[in-house]
């Protein structure tokens, strides 16, 4: 249910082995998802587990540009550079990210759900109602037609999925959710010549932060995101804010100020994991941001939506083997999820937390300069190198903190 990453990812993986399954979306692809754009290292490895040519198939198209790295600035004005790849050469490394508009790498993974016979994709069609059977789930339109029967239901349907809130009662908690804002310019000067993303920690706008990220044509992803508990304690117009903080930060207003906004400014929540939730029940697993799966910090969504995506094809194909849609069974898939992406989690929740303290996010961003450890680990929370091996050693945490390699 939700043909976005997370769903087309999952059912990609249901088809590679040899599952038949349901694809329902209710939009008509290609359709636009208000997002940061970013395609990080982690989508580029769940892109090689589906097919080992797809990443290839994705750099080559024109609907991308490869991204190097991220530019961190601090509250202190300080910049940042991480290469997702130290001394990159990019006339020979492969690419370690991209940037792409959310309306054409969705539509790009749809385009290979189009050519599996084992996935039967039906488009337009809103699921208003699910309704459990003793044997799985019936799904019903708003007219209360019956669209289908199944055993297992596979949630990917969104950050505002009504069956995540009250199935599996994921309530809306201002603490583990972020407002944000997203509109699209194209004249932005001084963008990376690497595509380097950008965030901006900006001092009076804490604990949110401003992105920039270059997009193909000329055009740039530009928003804001702040955590919806800060907004509603310090009444923040997040609109208005956006439009002065591109009017009058010292840095940033110089670069807009030649630019043209294309379209208006969209709006959307993002459920994040820094809280631990249940992503199974009697015959569902939650997928992506109907998970509440997003990076606390850097408010990344589509690789963790990809990852769930496959654990929850390995795990719907164990049940289905073993006939067992119990809840208890059904557990296996979330120990897989959060075995992959706790740690990581948890460290953003750290970072996130770190933006209620200013000075100190400086002294971490001037430290970073010079600690490889804190640089790396940085990068490597938007790749796929494995940081769950670093986060369980206490020297680490050592070298994190008071410097060294």
């Amino acid at each position: 249910m939700g043909a976005g990453p997370g769903g087309a990812a999952a059912a990609l993986h249901l088809a590679n082995a040899g599952q038949v399954c349901l694809l329902l979306d209710r939009a008509a692809f290609p359709r636009d998802k208000t997002c940061g754009d970013a395609l990080s290292g982690k989508v580029i490895n769940e892109l090689k587990r589906i097919e080992p040519g797809l990443h290839a198939k994705l750099a080559a198209s024109p609907i991308q540009i490869p991204s190097w790295g991220i530019d961190f600035i601090a509250p202190n004005g300080r910049k940042l550079a991480i290469p997702f790849k130290p001394q990159f050469d990019k006339a020979t490394d492969h690419t370690a990210g991209h940037v792409a508009k959310r309306i054409d790498f969705d539509n790009f993974l749809v385009e290979e759900v189009r050519q599996r016979p084992e996935i039967d994709f039906r488009e337009n069609v809103d699921v208003a109602r699910t309704e459990r059977t003793p044997t799985g789930w019936q799904l019903f339109d708003k007219a209360g037609q019956e669209i289908a029967t199944c055993r297992l239901l596979l949630v990917a349907n969104g950050a505002q999925s009504d069956f995540a809130r009250k199935v599996a009662g994921h309530a809306l908690e201002p603490d583990h959710h972020c407002a944000g804002l997203r509109t699209y310019y194209e004249g932005v000067s001084g963008l990376s010549p690497d595509n380097f993303i950008e965030l901006h920690f900006i001092k009076d706008f804490l604990p949110g932060y401003l992105w920039v990220f270059p997009l193909p044509n000329g055009q740039a992803n530009v928003g804001v995101g702040m955590l919806s508990k800060a907004v509603a304690d310090k009444k923040v117009n997040l609109r208005q804010r956006l439009d002065e903080i591109l009017a009058t930060h010292p840095t940033l207003a110089p670069r807009f100020a030649g630019a043209t906004r294309l379209g208006s400014v969209k709006g959307f929540g993002l459920p994040l994991g820094s809280k631990r939730r249940p992503l199974s029940g009697a015959g569902y697993f939650l997928l992506g941001d109907a998970g509440s799966l997003i990076d606390p910090f850097s408010g990344e969504g589509i690789s963790h939506a990809m990852v769930s995506g496959r654990h929850a094809a390995i795990w719907a194909a164990e049940a289905v083997k073993k006939a067992d849609f119990s809840p208890e069974f059904l557990r296996n898939y979330d120990k897989a999820v959060y075995n992959r992406l706790g740690q990581e989690l948890r460290l953003s929740r750290v970072m996130q937390r770190l933006l209620n303290f200013p000075s100190l996010f400086n002294i971490v961003a001037n430290r970073a300069v010079n600690n490889p450890t804190l640089a790396e680990t940085l990068s490597m929370m938007f790749m796929d190198l494995d940081l769950r091996e670093r986060l369980r050693k206490p020297s680490f945490y050592f070298k994190l903190f008071f410097g060294g390699k």
